[in-house]
């Protein structure tokens, strides 16, 4: 296992950069057109010019820089993000509330990406050059070239729109009480997004998986199990899926960055309700305490996962744990 200094090492390292990209993202806003008190009152108050300053001065806006964003942090370490001018909430409560449609929608596509795309490689790399293999690698090289909102845009189009099999939106049916949502229903919105994160994230991981499966297959040690007489189904289970598997798992936890900027897009094309929608509408409506939260909470489930990723790939290549332990 990885020594305690070195998971402790990884740990620090991920909060000297959540604070930098804590300082980016708020310098980023502050100076941004974005004019915090003209999101607050609107553009067409009748507040006057004193009580316009008084909420100036109450908010610290005429603050330096630096002083703002050691109050803003402040205020972040008590659990105080401030309040939502778009929903006029809590911004804690927003991001609970959005995230927890994004983490279902989130892990579901991890999921299936992960266990679909490792064994869809481990068949392509098994049947090098075969028909199979060469049709996932055009559909592979094709769907890593499309965005993300395309594909979902797609996927609306034919089975929601033309077939009509699936709903247009939304995570809930519209005009329905929330005490009459079934699972069911939850499930049905959640299909079409999820399938499109799916396919959007798979690409990675079975050109992968497909790579390394060719290169142990083509290695010397199968040739010496082959001539030991193991057959294939030996050679998979003791020689390849062990030394695929590992590898695999790592890459899929270091693929975290890449789903989540691709969950807010589908979010969007299918006007799901969580943390994706929730940035454009921040965005739209100048709602700079929002999008702090947001970036901030982004941040810290990205860097979960590449933190995973880090002490996984210890654990996988004893070579890394030699490095870290001169």
């Amino acid at each position: 296992m990885i020594k305690k200094k070195n998971v402790l090492s990884e740990t620090l390292r991920m909060i000297i950069l959540l604070f930098l990209v804590s300082f980016l993202a708020f310098v980023l806003i502050v100076k941004s057109p974005i004019d915090p008190l003209v999101s607050y009152i609107g553009t067409e108050s009748t507040l006057s010019q004193e009580a316009k300053d008084e909420i100036v001065e109450y908010w610290g806006l005429n603050d330096p820089l630096p002083e703002r964003f050691a109050t803003w942090l402040v205020n972040i370490l008590h659990g105080d993000m401030g309040t939502s001018i778009t929903y006029k909430k809590p911004v804690i409560d927003v991001i609970k509330t959005r995230f927890a449609y994004s983490v279902v929608l989130m892990m579901l596509a991890w999921a299936f990406s992960g266990i679909l795309g490792f064994i869809v490689g481990i068949i392509c790399g098994i049947r090098q050059g075969g028909f199979f293999d060469r049709i996932i690698k055009l559909f592979c090289l094709t769907v890593k070239s499309a965005p993300t909102f395309w594909l979902g845009l797609m996927f609306l189009v034919i089975f929601a729109v033309e077939l009509g099999l699936f709903p247009i939106g939304m995570a809930v049916p519209m005009g329905k009480l929330a005490s009459q949502v079934t699972i069911w229903d939850r499930l049905h919105h959640l299909i079409l997004p999820v399938i499109t994160l799916t396919v959007a994230n798979i690409s990675e991981i079975v050109l992968y998986t497909r790579q390394r499966v060719v290169e142990i297959i083509n290695s010397d040690f199968i040739l010496y199990a082959r001539a030991r007489g193991e057959n294939e189904k030996q050679i998979i289970t003791r020689h390849v899926l062990r030394n695929v598997i590992l590898p695999a798992i790592t890459l899929q936890f270091s693929s975290f960055s890449e789903l989540f900027g691709g969950m807010a897009l589908a979010e969007n094309v299918f006007a799901y309700p969580g943390i994706g929608t929730a940035t454009t509408a921040a965005a739209l409506n100048g709602d700079a305490p929002l999008l702090l939260g947001i970036a901030l909470i982004s941040a810290v489930f990205v860097f979960t996962g590449n933190l995973i990723a880090n002490i996984l790939y210890g654990v996988c290549d004893p070579r890394i744990r030699e490095s870290e332990a001169k």
